[in-house]
């Protein structure tokens, strides 16, 4: 176990070292910091002399070796947006997009799971079919349109009467599809602190409202992807030699199901969860702007229309780090739920 938490944290440093590296050497084609930090009418000897400040004259290797010496001392350097250090400014939004990924997470889990196995099970049932139909449009929808619809529908709401009103079914159908709008749609609201600078939004009920929105924007990409690998591969475990023999025994089909199958089942789809929750932080750049969700896609977003470097690099490396820790828990979690998988890849 010390061996494999050692070779992840060296994965750690290698990707961050990558990703450093790629970040500084695209700097040029983000645009020109200093345009962004100074105004019109300042001439062009007080840019020089803040370019010759800040260090940005410099040759290329110059700049890494002292973002990386600084970098060493956990220093990644002044946000120019915020003149604050990044780590701070990082550490500021961190927790509101963990929360959304968090309950994303939660919405993706609680029904992938259910839905995937029953469509197994009854794969030509009607609701199956429907489950199915419904995947494949959820998958081509791309997220941003996915949270303008949920706002025009929920936030704003819809009114429509294409049934004649003046009789009862008529009345009926209109009302089923009008919806009253007035679901919170913008920020996170008055989350509760807790500690720092980190606020929850689950302390509150008015703090769910906020979040319930983006969180199935977020996961309406996700959720498709899940239920569908589900099926497949418990449609490909129920197919195997143990569970035709489990039946011959005469165990009971709920125990086939929820035990037998559904653990085997979970494996290639706890590997896949690892990959795709660390993607979930990258999708949060279209979810967080549509909703002005405060959290790191959105300041990502700012940050490179600002052409705020440090900022950018900082924030890179962080979800970076994200991706490590998430598959190092997927390992985990993996040999707890198969104990021959060995994590050091050594044989049992």
């Amino acid at each position: 176990m010390i061996a494999f938490l050692i070779k992840r944290l060296f994965h750690a440093l290698l990707v961050m070292f990558v990703i450093s590296i790629i970040a500084f050497a695209i700097q040029d084609n983000l645009g020109d910091p200093i345009q962004q930090m100074v105004g019109q009418s300042v001439p062009e000897s007080e840019r020089e002399a803040l370019r010759e400040q800040l260090g940005l004259n410099d040759p290329f290797l110059v700049q890494y070796l002292r973002f990386a010496g600084n970098a060493l001392q956990l220093d990644f350097g002044y946000s120019y947006i915020f003149n604050q250090p990044t780590t701070e400014v990082i550490l500021r939004h961190l927790p509101a997009t963990l929360e959304l990924v968090f309950a994303t997470t939660l919405l993706i889990v609680l029904f992938s799971v259910p839905i995937g196995v029953y469509s197994a099970i009854r794969p030509r049932a009607w609701l199956s079919r429907f489950f199915m139909g419904v995947s494949i449009i959820g998958i081509s929808i791309p997220v941003f349109l996915t949270a303008i619809m949920l706002i025009q529908l929920f936030a704003i709401g819809v009114s429509w009467s294409p049934f004649p009103a003046d009789t009862g079914w008529g009345a009926w159908l209109n009302d089923l599809i009008t919806t009253e709008g007035g679901m919170p749609a913008y920020g996170r609201g008055n989350p509760v602190p807790v500690f720092g600078t980190w606020a929850t939004n689950f302390a509150s009920l008015e703090g769910l409202t906020y979040l319930v929105l983006p969180a199935i924007s977020l996961a309406s990409i996700m959720l498709p992807l899940f239920i569908r690998l589900i099926r497949a591969e418990m449609l490909e475990v129920l197919q195997s030699e143990y569970v035709k023999f489990a039946r011959a025994k005469g165990i009971s089909l709920r125990r086939i199901y929820f035990v037998h199958a559904l653990k085997n089942t979970m494996l290639p789809v706890i590997t896949m969860g690892g990959v795709q929750i660390g993607t979930l932080v990258a999708y949060t750049i279209l979810t967080e702007t549509v909703f002005q969700w405060p959290g790191m896609g959105l300041m990502f977003l700012n940050a490179i229309q600002r052409s705020d470097v440090p900022l950018i690099i900082t924030y890179l490396m962080i979800v970076g780090l994200i991706f490590v820790i998430t598959n190092t828990l997927v390992d985990l979690i993996y040999g707890l739920v198969n104990p021959t998988v060995k994590l050091t890849g050594k044989p049992a």
